[in-house]
């Protein structure tokens, strides 16, 4: 069965779906300013294998991460390169998604703008303040956080000890310092008209807006950064009791910081690295097998040793299974009834129970490198096709589930097929200048050997 690790209730908890046989899922997306960094890579990468194990397993998944593209540093941002902010949302928009696809993921099939859904942010506020929950001071809004006792649960704060801060500021309109802006009265900066001001909304209200305007009721799963935990996702499930009686979503996940050379990144160190900066050295494959050798949870460090180890690991997938296919492609067998034996099926039964414990990618890695050896072990004998066969088709659906796009070949042409042929009959005679030059012929083809 499979467990998954509820940041609410800090236990491995047994994963029951709210609906049978679906998944619905949401993850916090990017604030559209700029390049993403690396650290914001950790969830793309990983919440990317949590909707393929889904689907490996059966479920339909409803997947839904949003674009937050109102934001005060949005606004500085646009002041500061002398651009409109539609402008450069829509530039940085674009290379979000473009740094997903490099890493290997899929776009979410939703992703809804914060500047699209105006209309339902504004009826919210308006039923928080109905209900109580909120109050309006000179153009902003607020939410009345000592009002709601469920407030502090996510990061086992009481109200009494929480202090002013992470993205709290002190402002005497306030009735209590605590409490979180709703609406935002200003004249700077792109803004609607609303009953209190024209203004834009709070950062904290967005995505409970989004998740309820796309699902209409409370989901399975919430994810983000370990960074979003407090005050951001605390503030989404107050709003949630308070204008839906249910805290959002059943089930919270939250992966670990990455650093750099095992410090924090920051911009003041001079370590902050963009997903595009990377990406220039080394491939997505190899950045999302360092990314995935760590369980989600615990922090990752960056560092140019971590990477080359990634990179070796996935060559070495690669490698095998194309050996592999390769084989079966030659002996024109890609099509026989596969022989999954006992090392093979145990393999997937480890795989599974990696995955099946709060997603230990870790774990999984390890199996699928023994999975490689295996497959690299009976390549290397004679005959034993149908057994090649069902061990190309488990590293496939791990890579599938992993999303490392290791196995992704096609079958040889029937002239190129000739080419291998002709290449092995030169090598059994001996003649090596003849292989090599067939050899070298294949690799302007793109075909390794």
């Amino acid at each position: 069965m499979l467990t998954v690790y509820n940041s609410l209730t800090n236990m491995n908890e047994p994963f029951v779906p709210i609906q049978p046989g679906k998944v619905s899922m949401y993850v916090c997306g990017p604030t559209v300013y700029n390049y993403i960094h690396i650290g914001n890579a950790r969830p793309i990468i990983f919440f990317d294998v949590v909707r393929n194990y889904f689907t490996y397993l059966g479920y339909d998944v409803d997947y839904v991460s949003n674009i937050t593209d109102v934001d005060d540093k949005i606004i500085a941002a646009a002041l500061a390169q002398a651009v409109d902010e539609t402008e450069l949302t829509s530039t940085f928009t674009k290379a979000y998604q473009e740094d997903v696809q490099a890493l290997g993921s899929n776009l979410a099939p939703s992703m809804p703008k914060v500047t699209e859904t105006m209309p339902q942010i504004i009826r919210f506020i308006e039923e928080l303040i109905v209900k109580g929950f909120a109050y309006e001071q000179e153009g902003d809004v607020y939410f009345r956080v000592t009002k709601l006792v469920e407030y502090g649960a996510l990061s086992n704060q009481k109200i009494d000890d929480l202090l002013v801060g992470a993205r709290i500021e002190s402002n005497t309109n306030k009735e209590n310092q605590l409490d979180f802006t709703l609406w935002k009265a200003t004249t700077e900066g792109i803004k609607w008209e609303s009953p209190w001001s024209l203004g834009r909304p709070g950062w904290h209200t967005e995505c409970v807006v989004m998740i309820d305007d796309h699902f209409h009721r409370e989901i399975d799963i919430h994810g983000g950064g370990m960074d979003l935990k407090f005050p951001h996702h605390e503030n989404e499930i107050a709003q949630a009791h308070a204008c839906f009686s249910h805290g959002l979503a059943k089930y919270w996940m939250h992966n670990g910081f990455v650093q750099i050379d095992d410090q924090k990144m920051s911009k003041s160190l001079g370590n902050f690295k963009t997903v595009r900066d990377i990406l220039t050295q080394y491939d997505g494959t190899t950045i999302r097998t360092w990314m995935l050798s760590t369980h989600y949870r615990q922090p990752i460090n960056f560092s140019a040793d971590a990477l080359e180890s990634a990179k070796k690991f996935s060559e070495r997938i690669s490698l095998a299974y194309q050996g592999a296919y390769r084989k079966l492609d030659l002996a024109d067998a890609l099509t026989i009834a596969p022989n999954m034996d006992e090392k093979i099926a145990k393999l997937q039964t480890d795989f599974e129970a990696a995955m099946n414990d709060d997603f230990n990618t870790a774990n999984a890695m390890t199996v699928l490198f023994e999975a490689a050896k295996l497959l690299n072990q009976l390549t290397r004998q004679a005959g034993k096709l149908a057994e090649i066969q069902a061990m190309c088709q488990l590293v496939s659906r791990f890579d599938q589930v992993l999303g490392l796009k290791l196995t992704h070949l096609q079958p040889l042409s029937p002239e190129v097929k000739v080419l291998f042929q002709e290449r092995e009959a030169a090598r059994q005679a001996k003649d090596f200048a003849k292989a090599d030059a067939i050899r070298e012929q294949l690799q302007q083809q793109g075909i390794e050997v």
